[in-house]
């Protein structure tokens, strides 16, 4: 044998040997993680809450909605249905979040606070390091309630190899914007800009977002591979509450009585929108709930993010039916 072929053989040799190592360990570091809930230093001296729960592949990652911190999965308004962010721990590998600025009740966020207000691609590249430093393992499935599904579609359209299934929860979207005209465009943000002032004296911190620019990212961004998508949208209306909240004091004087039902149509468009993003995508638009639908139907909201998964296990990109 040549001495040339020699060294081949035990250079491959090696190399066979590093792979399977570098295997190994990897699989034993991600059977090895147990549950945990705490600070992850992402960077710099920035930290970030995260709680991860359960063992198994893909990792279901929750991206709360404005606001929202990652109590937000572990809360049930409906007695007969258990928690969402537990149920799935006991499939998968469950992981929720704080964004900064993002309170716990009436305690300020535990994660870090930044100059506010911030935009989805803020959010994207903040957990994007938070997921790499707490080394959990790929690929995801996003769970986005809200501002959170606008984060998870940017994160999954940033980085694709990372990210195998989504579930949008009655999910913020540019198509918003698209269906309504300036004039109530401003409208609406003049009523999320209102709710955010509101708290803003018991958490200087809150997050707030910059919609349009949040938007316009999304635009630019490429659009998502085909991989299993489910569409949650809530159809509980909010036209006819919009006059008793005004009277009630819960939002300005000067919102036009009918403009929930403006709200009500272009949410209604913008979450058909959503459905159109991938072939195959399931669209679940009768929910029996209003906005926060992980709330008042967890039971939904888990058979999506079952269903998610279970089709990346077998590798498809379709859902079962």
């Amino acid at each position: 044998m040549s001495k040339l072929k020699e060294h081949a053989i035990a250079f491959y040799s090696a190399l066979t040997v590093f792979v399977a190592v570098q295997a190994t360990t990897a699989h034993s570091d991600v059977a090895a993680r147990g549950d945990f809930a705490g600070l992850v230093k992402i960077g710099g001296d920035r930290k970030m809450y995260l709680e991860c729960r359960g063992t198994g592949s893909p990792t279901v990652v929750f991206v709360s909605g404005l606001k929202g911190s990652a109590e937000d999965w572990k809360i049930s308004d409906n007695q007969s249905d258990p928690a969402v962010f537990g149920e799935v721990a006991k499939f998968a590998r469950a992981c929720a979040y704080d964004r900064p600025g993002t309170p716990v009740g009436e305690k300020p966020s535990r994660s870090d606070p930044v100059p506010q207000p911030t935009t989805a691609g803020d959010a994207v590249a903040d957990l994007h390091a938070l997921l790499i430093a707490a080394r959990e393992a790929r690929p995801y499935v996003l769970v986005g309630h809200s501002y959170g599904g606008l984060v998870a579609r940017l994160y999954a359209s940033t980085y694709p190899e990372d990210v195998s299934g989504l579930v949008l929860v009655d999910a913020l979207s540019e198509g918003l914007r698209d269906a309504e005209t300036p004039e109530q465009w401003t409208m609406q943000r003049k009523l999320m800009e209102g709710e955010i002032r509101e708290s803003l004296a018991l958490y200087p911190a809150l997050e707030r977002i910059d919609p349009d620019r949040s938007f316009d990212q999304v635009r630019a961004a490429q659009p998502l591979r085909p991989l299993p998508l489910v569409v949650l949208s809530a159809d509980r209306a909010w036209g006819p509450q919009i006059p008793s909240m005004i009277a009630a004091g819960a939002l300005p004087a000067d919102v036009p009585p009918s403009f929930g039902y403006v709200t009500d149509a272009a949410q209604k468009e913008a979450q058909g929108r959503l459905a159109e993003l991938v072939p195959n995508a399931e669209h679940v638009a009768n929910t029996n709930s209003g906005h926060e639908i992980q709330k008042e139907q967890p039971h939904i909201v888990l058979k999506a993010i079952r269903d998610v998964v279970e089709a990346v296990r077998i590798g498809s990109r379709r859902l079962a039916r």
